[in-house]
């Protein structure tokens, strides 16, 4: 199949690649279907979250523990049942990303990351339970010996 983005120009992609979200996204929660893909160069830490409907939504996604390695979401029972796991940790972790100028500026959502279990293809957006991350945190929070 193939798909005009917002980022990569035209690609191709197979079905089986596809992210269903059963809920969408917070704002966007009509949209269901996305891919994951990486921007050149990032070593898999800056992904964008492709709508497979058209070019937009794109969003930026990166990796939290690239930029705090001790990052530590759980989700609730419902998440995980969702998510058709028994542990948080059988699964992905992004955080959505407002790129700004200079980049430094840009913030990142800890508060609410996209969850992904690869092996069902299956995401969500969730809101954390816990005062410990916000919905904004610059990027210059972060010291250049965390981000990896």
């Amino acid at each position: 199949m193939e798909l005009d983005t917002k980022y990569f120009g035209r690609i191709s992609y197979a079905p089986e690649d596809v992210l269903d979200f059963p809920n969408g996204l917070f704002g966007f929660e009509s949209e269901k279907r996305f891919l994951l893909l990486p921007f050149s160069g990032s070593q898999g830490n800056m992904l964008c979250l492709q709508s497979v409907a058209a070019a937009s939504p794109a969003f930026i996604l990166m990796n939290p523990f690239s930029l705090k390695p001790d990052y530590t979401p759980m989700l609730s029972p419902e998440e995980l049942k969702l998510m058709g796991v028994s542990h948080s940790c059988e699964l992905c972790y992004y955080v959505m990303c407002v790129a700004r100028e200079p980049v430094g500026k840009s913030t990142v959502n800890l508060r609410c990351p996209v969850v992904i279990n690869p092996e069902l293809h299956r995401a969500a957006q969730v809101i954390l339970d816990t005062d410990a991350y916000h919905m904004r945190h610059c990027l210059d929070e972060f010291s250049s010996q965390e981000v990896g």
